[in-house]
C-alpha cells in the first residue's frame, strides 16, 4: 500500500502482458478512411457478461451480449480535438446557449443563463443525501472555463473536454465521420478481454498497490488525498491502458452513450445472447418526478468517483444523464463501425 500513500504511477508489471487490441489500417487504404481511424483501436466482435448482480440495482441483471467489431477512440476527446472543432464548424455548446425559460416553468429567471454544473469542495463532512452540498450552477461554466467564467484551459490541451452536452457530442461526431457508442460497445471496450472482471485491470482495485485510474481518494466530498497526483481531471493517457490498449475508460471522466437510460438491463431471453442492444426508450427514460427530462447512460465513472460515495469506476456501472445538462465530469468518445 506505499505506492497508494506516496502516489506511485506506474502498472503493475504483469498486468498489461494481454494481447492488446488489433491496430490496423482499413482495407481500403483511402486518406479519408486512414484519417477517421488514426488514433482508435479495433475491438474485434465478441460476446460478453455486461452488467453485475454485485453492486448498485440499475446495473443488474448480468446478462450475456454479442457486439459486432468497431473501431474505438483510444481516449476521450480532449480539449485540443473540440478547439479544431469549434474552429471548423463554429459549434455552440449547450452550456453557452441561455436555458429557455418556457422549459423550466418556475425557474429563477437570474439562473436563466448560460453556465453548467460545477463541482464545489466542501471545507468539511456534509450531509450526504444533499447533492447540493457540493455540486452548483456555475453561470460562465463552458468546456473553455471548466471551473467557471475565470477559468481557463492553460495546461489542459490533453486533458478530458468537459461540460458536454449529447447534443454537442453528436455533433462533434458527425463532423469526424463517426458515432457514439451504445453502451453494450462502451463496456465490451472497457473490460478489456477480462470478461466478469471488476475492474478494466482485473478484480483487484489497487493491484500490488498501484492506482490505476484517477478516481477520488479520501472521503468524498470534502477529503481528497490526490495520491493519483490530481485533483480534477487528468491527461489522457496518464494512466495504464486496458488490455485492448483502450486508455481512461475508468475515471476521469463519465462518458456520454447513445442508450436512453433505464434503471436496469433487459434480461435475455431464456438461454439466449442479446446481440448489439441499444438500451431503452426515450419515453422509459425520463424520471416520474419533476420536469421530464428524457435521460441518456453514461459510463466509466469519474475523478469524483469514491469508496465511500459512487463506487462507480467499473465496467459495469452506469448512471442517467438528463440530456439537457452538462457537468465538469462529463466528456465522451467516439466510435466507428467500419471493418478493417
Amino acid at each position: 500500500m506505499l505506492s497508494w500513500l506516496t502516489g506511485t504511477r506506474a502498472p503493475h508489471p504483469e498486468i498489461f502482458k494481454r494481447p492488446q487490441g488489433e491496430i490496423m489500417p482499413p482495407s481500403r487504404h483511402d486518406r479519408h478512411s486512414l484519417q477517421r481511424t488514426t488514433g482508435m483501436v479495433w475491438i474485434a466482435e465478441g460476446d460478453f457478461l455486461m452488467g453485475s448482480d454485485r453492486h448498485y440495482p440499475e446495473e443488474a441483471p448480468a446478462h450475456r451480449v454479442s457486439v459486432d467489431g468497431f473501431w474505438i477512440d483510444r481516449y476521450p476527446v480532449t480539449n485540443l480535438q473540440f478547439e479544431r472543432f469549434v474552429r471548423a464548424t463554429g459549434h455552440v455548446t449547450q452550456a453557452e446557449k441561455a436555458p429557455a425559460a418556457a422549459d423550466y416553468p418556475g425557474a429563477i429567471p437570474a439562473m436563466m443563463k448560460a453556465g453548467s454544473i460545477v463541482f464545489k469542495k466542501p471545507i468539511g463532512p456534509v450531509n450526504m443525501s444533499n447533492h447540493l452540498n457540493w455540486w452548483d450552477y456555475v453561470l460562465g461554466a463552458d468546456w473553455r472555463h471548466p471551473l467557471g467564467p475565470h477559468s481557463s484551459l492553460d495546461g489542459k490541451a490533453q486533458h478530458p473536454v468537459v461540460h458536454i452536452g449529447i447534443e454537442d457530442a453528436q455533433a462533434y461526431a458527425r463532423w469526424a465521420g463517426k458515432e457514439l457508442p451504445t453502451e453494450a460497445e462502451w463496456e465490451f471496450a472497457a473490460r478489456g478481454g477480462l470478461d466478469g472482471a471488476e475492474y478494466a485491470w482485473g478484480d483487484e482495485f489497487l493491484p500490488a498497490g498501484y492506482v490505476m485510474a484517477n478516481t477520488w481518494q479520501g472521503e468524498f466530498p470534502w477529503q481528497n488525498f490526490t495520491c493519483d497526483g490530481f485533483e480534477g481531471t487528468s491527461p489522457v493517457g496518464f494512466f495504464p491502458p486496458n488490455g485492448y490498449g483502450v486508455g481512461d475508460m475508468i475515471g476521469n471522466v463519465w462518458e456520454w452513450t447513445t442508450d436512453w437510460y433505464e434503471p436496469g438491463h433487459s434480461a435475455s431471453d431464456c438461454c439466449g445472447i442479446q446481440h448489439n442492444p441499444h438500451g431503452g426508450s426515450r419515453e422509459r427514460s425520463m424520471e416520474s418526478s419533476g420536469i421530464p427530462i428524457p435521460r441518456k447512460v453514461m459510463k466509466g465513472g469519474s475523478f469524483l468517483c469514491a469508496p465511500n460515495y459512487c463506487k462507480r469506476y467499473r465496467p459495469a456501472a452506469r448512471m442517467a444523464q438528463p440530456i439537457d445538462s452538462t457537468t465538469c465530469h462529463l466528456g465522451f468518445r467516439c466510435v466507428l463501425r467500419q471493418r478493417p
